[in-house]
């Protein structure tokens, strides 16, 4: 039986999402004992909290919340799914400015990969929208070196166990659709109900396809469309009704 994780947040990632502090600083701050909830002194960074649902004070100032929000940003390849970068690489947050103030991505896309990518400062909807239990659709456009066949195709569709940070995990294609194929390479529609990490990158690869180019360019019901690179726009709570 599939157990599910406790409600919330760590109080570290929750300051962190609210923009309030670096994960870093958020944990350093709990555990000097300027933090508190709901009026109570809070020492544990690993506290789950649901950020919307409590009341967050630093050093006696409380944390506001800025008004509900989510975007549908056009994530340009190369760039880091990340707020900050020890590395110094260019970020998603780099490219959104002030725009992004206050989001936390909802998934991750690698730094190879371009596409769509929903921001929001509602952490409860991120959670909901990744929950692998929800099953809900991210459909990428994905090329690849040599000719992908429909045996290799159902072959994706059925599964593989592949070796993931915590042993074999179990990677699997909802569908995929060859558009075109020739001895040079593939291009494919693929959707994911699960969005693991690097799933596509992984499957392919595993398939003796190495994957050149990776774009998502649907998340649920919420599509990419003409959206240019580095492109957002806003979205209201009726896009996620779907």
């Amino acid at each position: 039986m599939k157990r599910r994780a406790a409600a919330g947040v760590a109080l570290e990632r929750a300051l962190s999402k609210l923009g309030a502090a670096s994960r870093t600083e958020a944990r350093a701050m709990i555990l000097a004992g300027r933090v508190r909830v709901d009026g109570r002194v809070v020492t544990n960074p690993a506290t789950r909290v649901i950020p919307e649902g409590v009341r967050l004070r630093i050093d006696g100032t409380a944390i506001r919340r800025s008004s509900w929000r989510a975007i549908a940003f056009h994530k340009p390849r190369g760039t880091i799914t990340t707020r900050h970068d020890p590395q110094g690489r260019r970020t998603i947050f780099d490219v959104l400015g002030e725009a992004g103030a206050g989001l936390v991505a909802v998934g991750r896309l690698d730094a190879a990969s371009s596409g769509l990518l929903l921001l929001t400062n509602d952490t409860q909807l991120a959670n909901r929208l990744t929950d692998p239990d929800r099953g809900v659709t991210r459909r990428y456009l994905v090329t690849v070196r040599g000719r992908v066949g429909d045996d290799t195709a159902r072959a994706l569709e059925h599964g593989r166990d592949l070796p993931g940070a915590r042993g074999l995990e179990r990677l699997q294609a909802a569908r995929v659709i060859i558009r075109k194929a020739s001895g040079r390479e593939s291009h494919l529609t693929v959707d994911l109900t699960e969005g693991k990490n690097r799933e596509v990158r992984r499957l392919f690869d595993s398939a003796g396809h190495e994957v050149t180019r990776l774009q998502r360019v649907a998340f649920g019901s919420i599509e990419l469309g003409d959206l240019a690179p580095g492109e957002w726009k806003e979205l209201t709570r009726e896009d996620f009704e779907a």
